[in-house]
């Protein structure tokens, strides 16, 4: 595998074997899990403000979209089998079926497909500079809110203004600032790596 050829993960690791990328899938999960216990409540909203997403950001961009869409899935259905591992809400478990068909569940539908569509470009090498990382992880972020926000309106029946005033406008600072540290950090551990295979 040459640099620059596929994901962070694929250069660093080109000969995975099955048990190694099992590995991954499993330290991925422990990673989005820890994560999501990072959470503030956010008064007045079913959605708190949680490390979730820069978890996703950060899985999707250095796996590829197979590892990283098979590590999201992974994280989901050991949550929906019980493991307690989503973000703590003050209205429902952090576990169970119920959990991703609830009002948050959008949210978590967004990541999964994120996770996809960030390591697909990631793949296309768009995580090794700024200019291409930073629109990229936008676009995947922007996919979250999607689904998220669009789950949100039809499960509790809000307007669209009660839902942008819950589901989104609390997040906007703190998501932009995951999206800066993520496509800032990225292109930064590329040049070593490619400085590191250069000598």
């Amino acid at each position: 595998m040459s640099l620059h050829s596929a994901s962070l993960r694929a250069t660093v690791f080109p000969r995975s074997t099955a048990l190694t990328q099992a590995l991954f899938v499993m330290g991925g999960v422990g990673f989005i899990s820890l994560m999501a216990q990072v959470a503030i409540p956010v008064p007045g909203s079913p959605v708190p403000v949680t490390g979730q997403t820069l978890a996703v950001l950060l899985i999707g961009t250095t796996y590829g979209a197979r590892l990283g869409l098979m590590t999201f899935a992974t994280y989901l259905l050991a949550g929906v089998a019980g493991a307690p591992i989503f973000a703590p809400s003050g209205t429902s478990a952090n576990h169970g079926l119920d959990r991703l068909l609830g009002a948050t569940g959008g949210y978590l539908f967004g990541m999964l497909v994120a996770s996809f569509l960030l390591g697909y470009l990631a793949d296309r090498k768009a995580d090794q500079k700024f200019k291409t990382s930073f629109p990229a992880l936008l676009l995947g972020d922007a996919l979250i809110f999607f689904f998220g926000l669009t789950w949100l309106h039809y499960s509790l029946e809000l307007s669209w203004s009660a839902t942008f005033a819950a589901g989104l406008t609390p997040f906007i600072f703190g998501e932009m600032l995951k999206i800066a540290i993520t496509a800032t950090s990225l292109p930064l551990v590329w040049r070593r790596i490619s400085r590191s295979l250069n000598r």
